[in-house]
């Protein structure tokens, strides 16, 4: 049976590369680490392969740019700023902008690692079932509303603009369904809430 989507492996030329270095340590192997600390999230997203839409992928590579052209000059200056301030053991106006660059930091360092990593998906051709990319109209069976959802991969889960991961609840019960079809989503709490899917479109 033919595949629903298409995949092929994204190559960034802003590749970031974590370099390992073995030593000998009497007979057993250690390791040096020689990469900044990573975050939780971005150790998770080096383990497991990443599925980003092409939408995703091009605001994942817009944010990263803004990160490295904007914010990390805007920081700098902050900092230089709360430098002339003098004493910057007691300069609140300092420690906050050391605090933002380190967040821009890891921020740049999880994106790039992301685009690094990614596998796209192409945007699926059939609509006949829910697949990655998918958009999805569900229509709540007690509540008597429809929504409307994206399907998309856990990097660029967006709740907020209805871009839901394929590993949420949700993402797991409309994967694979059909026009028509009823899902039963189980909540965090317990809850069954049933869908009907109204429509699938790209």
């Amino acid at each position: 049976m033919q595949a629903p989507f298409r995949i092929f492996r994204l190559v960034s030329p802003k590749r970031r590369r974590y370099t390992l270095v073995s030593r000998d340590t009497g007979g057993s192997a250690g390791i040096l680490r020689t990469a900044p600390p990573m975050t939780e999230l971005q150790e998770l997203h080096m383990q497991k392969e990443i599925a980003l839409t092409a939408e995703g992928q091009a605001r994942l590579e817009e944010e990263l740019l803004h990160l490295e052209t904007v914010r990390r000059r805007e920081v700098g200056e902050r900092i230089r700023e709360a430098k002339e301030f003098g004493d910057i053991s007691e300069n609140s106006e300092y420690d906050d902008a050391k605090n933002e660059q380190a967040w821009v930091e890891s921020r740049i360092a999880e994106i790039s690692q992301i685009l690094s990593n990614a596998t796209i998906i192409e945007s699926p051709k059939s609509h006949a079932r829910v697949t990655l990319g998918s958009r999805v109209h569900l229509k709540d069976l007690a509540a008597d509303e429809v929504c409307t959802y994206q399907l998309v991969g856990s990097a660029e889960a967006d709740p907020l603009h209805n871009r839901i991961s394929n590993e949420s609840p949700v993402g797991q019960a409309v994967i694979g369904a059909r026009k028509g079809d009823t899902v039963r989503v189980t909540t965090p709490r317990g809850s069954v809430i049933e869908y009907e899917v109204v429509s699938i479109t790209k």
